[in-house]
């Protein structure tokens, strides 16, 4: 098997990976018995959204989509926390 067969290989594996894991989380998300189940589920589907742009720029060879998945990622985190907060507390801003 040649390296470019198993790399084709290695991607498909992971684009089918990354696809189950964001339609588990979906399940989570509508499913979830609570509330905080349900703001993983929605941080689990922002990480598996993070990889899947990562694992297509790597199968598309262009390096431009780096950059959005970095701001993805610092959107969902800074959202994620902010989710949780109200959650807890009620408001966002203290």
């Amino acid at each position: 098997m040649s390296a470019l067969a198993f790399m084709n290989f290695a991607l498909i594996v992971a684009f089918v990976a990354m696809a189950l894991g964001q339609i588990m989380a979906m399940i989570r998300l509508v499913k979830g018995p609570s509330t905080g189940d349900r703001i993983l589920a929605l941080d689990t589907m922002v990480i598996n959204a993070i990889g899947l742009i990562v694992l297509l720029g790597i199968s598309q060879g262009f390096r431009i989509y780096f950059e959005p998945s970095m701001m993805i990622a610092m959107l969902g985190f800074v959202s994620t926390v902010a989710l949780a907060r109200f959650v807890l507390r009620g408001d966002i801003i203290e």
